[in-house]
């Protein structure tokens, strides 16, 4: 019998953003031992989805196999996680790692694009610590986001790195499946090898789309000249909001056994993206175009209706999903018609519940600020509807996976109708509107705090000629040159119009 085991440290860092604790964490996801195996029999748990992707895979494999649960800790991103928690949380990891050897393997689930507040690489760090228990010889295998930073340490201390290949992201049961025959093949003989370029091109989020574009372009490349040969090729567009040493596209393809054959495929891939380097420029709808699409929406019935996504402001990046520039241009403009998700207010909330349903409240945004562009708005509101904030996603990225918003609730002011929870979570799945009875056909502008994974959530109502990026102030805004930047390479392009590729570093 094979014994593998199973642990997850996950999150996306946005270093401009307030800092994540182990509150953050618990909220979403942070299960040990036997609370991942009771998590799984749930018919909609909190863990991340590659967990039950790879135990499904191994259970339908027909390999004699037992699971040995260690630790899965996943928060929504946020700020830098707080150091202090993070060391406490990998040292119960190796304890428990420890506790359970010797073990035949290792599965582990990351973002890749963690940074806490004294270490610029955890993820490899986090790495090196499971190396230095099981060894050299047990397979260790990891599944990354495709915004991942990677490092080659990162590389060289696991055996195959997998990331996915969509965003928004829907394959993460495959890569999860896809990790677990590669340790099957580890286990009869089969030796990776790695090549790992990194590019200096910070790509902004909103052009790492995958269904087209330039991004969609170069995956799609790398996957069709797969040979024998090669067991993985993975691009990663990177996250460059963690402002770390680490940011920039990474092509890292793994082959069965010669190295050759991987490094002559990733040098083919990565002189397509630098060829291709122009096309990551981010292009966005103004604030005032979008407020006059909404208000045109309102008036006339006979045009199709819009989504709209705040993508300077998305919890899924960090954002405080607070920001109410778009809410306030709203109301101002009279657009009628209008439902807003993902406003995260923990003492609004709190008012709106403390008056019922049906009362008229004089709503108070971001009496308590998070972020520098949490600015206030104050406006008469009645109380439509109230939740717990518990649901469970059904399309998307998020199908299948309990969420949690905490007390919720949906106010009316003028024509806009606006979602508010307590704990942050991006607008990615209708469910999260649903909650509250609203029927989003029936809306004539949707704006979501998200930045692309809505996409897949809301896409039966809204193809994509109808869905729409709004340029505004915020922590995740895919405007680069809006930030300070202390730590991300330069020159990287499209910051540095002047950026030179010298070629892969062998």
């Amino acid at each position: 019998m094979k014994r593998v085991a199973i642990l997850g440290f996950l999150h996306e860092s946005n270093s401009f953003a307030p800092t994540t604790t182990e509150q953050d964490f618990r909220n979403r996801c942070y299960h040990r031992g036997e609370e991942i195996t009771a998590d799984l029999a749930l018919p909609a748990g909190k863990l991340p989805k590659e967990t039950r992707g790879f135990v499904d895979a191994m259970n339908d494999s027909g390999v004699d196999w037992e699971m040995i649960p260690i630790m899965i800790a996943d928060a929504e991103p946020g700020g830098l996680v707080d150091q202090n928690f993070h060391d406490l949380t990998r040292a119960e990891m190796g304890k428990l790692l420890q506790d359970a050897m010797p073990l035949d393997g290792v599965y582990l689930i990351a973002h890749g694009a963690m940074r806490t507040t004294g270490d610029m690489d955890p993820d490899a760090t986090l790495y090196g610590e499971v190396r230095d228990i099981i060894g050299s010889d047990v397979p260790l295998l990891v599944t990354l986001d495709l915004h991942a930073n990677v490092s080659d340490a990162m590389v060289e201390l696991t055996d195959v790195l997998i990331a996915y290949r969509t965003n928004p992201h829907v394959d993460q049961v495959e890569r999860a499946a896809e990790a677990a025959q590669a340790m099957i093949d580890m286990w009869t003989g089969m030796r990776p090898k790695a090549a790992h370029i990194k590019m200096p091109i910070a790509a902004p989020s909103v052009r790492l789309l995958t269904a087209e574009g330039p991004y969609a372009d170069l995956i799609n490349y790398g996957q069709s000249t797969q040979s024998g040969a090669i067991l993985n090729v993975s691009v990663m567009g990177g996250f460059a909001f963690s402002d770390s040493p680490k940011t920039g596209i990474s092509v890292i393809v793994t082959a069965r056994d010669d190295v050759v054959a991987a490094r002559a495929l990733a040098a083919d891939i990565a002189t397509r993206a630098w060829a291709d380097r122009e096309r990551y420029q981010a292009r966005l709808t103004s604030l005032d175009d979008a407020v006059a699409m909404a208000v045109s929406c309102g008036e006339d019935a006979t045009k199709p209706a819009v989504i709209m996504a705040d993508v300077a402001d998305n919890p899924g990046g960090g954002g405080s999903g607070a920001t109410t520039y778009v809410l306030r241009a709203l109301v101002a403009a009279g657009a009628e018609g209008v439902v807003i998700g993902g406003m995260t207010d923990a003492p609004l909330a709190a008012t709106a519940h403390a008056a019922g349903e049906g009362a008229t409240i004089q709503a108070r945004f971001n009496s308590v600020p998070t972020t520098a562009f949490d600015e206030p708005f104050e406006a008469a509101a009645r109380v439509l509807a109230l939740s717990d904030g518990k649901t469970v996603g059904r399309r998307g990225m998020l199908d299948g996976r309990a969420l949690d918003i905490g007390p919720a609730a949906l106010l009316e002011i003028g024509g806009v109708r606006v979602a508010v929870g307590s704990i942050r979570k991006q607008c990615a799945d209708p469910a999260l509107l649903e909650m509250f009875g609203v029927v989003i056909a029936e809306a004539r502008s949707v704006i979501v705090k998200s930045r692309g994974h809505f996409r897949a959530g809301f896409d039966d109502l809204f193809p994509p000629e109808r869905t729409f990026e709004i340029d505004a102030p915020g922590v995740t805004s895919p405007v680069l040159k809006n930030f300070d930047w202390t730590a991300l390479p330069r020159p990287s392009y499209p910051l540095d119009a002047d950026t030179t590729w010298p070629g892969p570093p062998w």
